[in-house]
């Protein structure tokens, strides 16, 4: 095992919003705790998803819009780690860097942000809700066919001022978010995962380092949580082995009883119409027997014909050179 870094400063970079900015905090926190003599600094890096608001995410495309600029000031060696939602980073990671630590994970169920005492269940036809996520969309619209799904961008604040002047009438936002940003009042409902099954990932910090460096390797082997790792783990082996990204709606969901793994997962086409969802069962000890869980079910399902759903998503998105979304009234 490799001796925790010696020197005396660690440089975390970070994107510049509330959320990014409390993840690295947490981070932050957790470093000295473990380590007292470390001093801790913090870079503010603006990625690409940060720059382009005036588009749907999925339409903006490609991997890595909130993580590749953090990941190249890595590389070069300004910064020593970085601090990302673990949902937002890709699959695959650059020569050189890898995963060093995932923290323990917050509660990852998605909820609805409206009004007090407003339930999913009883949202009206025409009901306007504000989310950015191909996943959430269709899974709202199937669920209830007469609301009408808006594109909303922004950070957590934005977004809830956008809401506030009237511009939806709910949104549906990470319960781990608002809860990190002390928002958990604004929570009308929490949407269960048999509803909408949330984001790979989701509610999870990742925690990005240079391969080689081994003494920043050794500071943060503390804040891995074995549990959490390795749920998300088979989450992302089987988002990557339907090469899946946020153009198209996948979710998936570890959960734990004794050392069984469960995986529940959802695949469907943007307007809900089309959606298969299911849940895999298997004893999972180890990072290998967690990646093989996800990779055998994607795999199963591409041989099932379950995946052309995804095909079709894509296909239509190439074709447009942007997301297909229709409004609904």
């Amino acid at each position: 095992m490799a001796q925790p870094d010696r020197r005396t400063v660690v440089r975390i970079g970070t994107r510049g919003g509330e959320l990014a900015l409390w993840q690295a905090a947490e981070v932050a926190r957790l470093i000295r705790q473990h380590h007292p003599a470390v001093t801790v600094e913090q870079q503010i890096i603006q990625t690409r998803g940060d720059q382009v608001l005036g588009s749907p995410l999925a339409q903006i495309g490609g991997k890595g819009l909130f993580t590749r600029e953090l990941e190249e000031a890595l590389a070069i060696g300004s910064i020593d780690l970085a601090v990302h939602s673990l949902k937002d980073l890709p699959t695959g990671f650059p020569d050189g860097l890898a995963l060093a630590a995932v923290l323990e994970r917050g509660d990852p169920r998605d909820v609805l942000v409206a009004a007090p005492g407003t339930k999913l269940r009883g949202l009206l036809a025409g009901t306007r809700i504000g989310t950015s996520s191909p996943r959430r969309r269709s899974q709202l619209l199937a669920y209830n066919r007469h609301l009408r799904v808006l594109d909303v961008r922004g950070n957590v604040t934005t977004r809830l001022a956008k809401l506030d002047r009237g511009d939806f009438d709910a949104l549906v936002l990470a319960r781990a978010g608002l809860v990190r940003l002390g928002l958990e009042a604004r929570i009308a409902d929490v949407i269960e995962p048999d509803v909408i099954v949330p984001a790979v990932s989701q509610g999870a910090l990742a925690v990005e380092t240079r391969a080689a460096d081994a003494g920043v390797r050794a500071l943060l082997e503390p804040l891995d949580h074995r549990p959490t790792r390795l749920a998300t783990s088979a989450e992302r082996a089987f988002l990557s082995g339907l090469d899946g990204g946020c153009q198209v709606p996948i979710g998936a969901l570890g959960s734990w009883r004794g050392d069984t793994l469960t995986l529940t997962w959802v695949l469907s086409d943007l307007q809900g119409e089309r959606l298969v969802r299911g849940a895999e069962m298997s004893a999972v000890r180890t990072d290998t027997e967690a990646t093989d869980m996800g990779r055998r079910l994607a795999e199963r399902l591409v041989e099932s014909g379950d995946a052309t759903i995804l095909e079709r998503v894509r296909a239509a998105t190439l074709a447009t050179g942007e997301v297909p979304y229709q409004v609904r009234s």
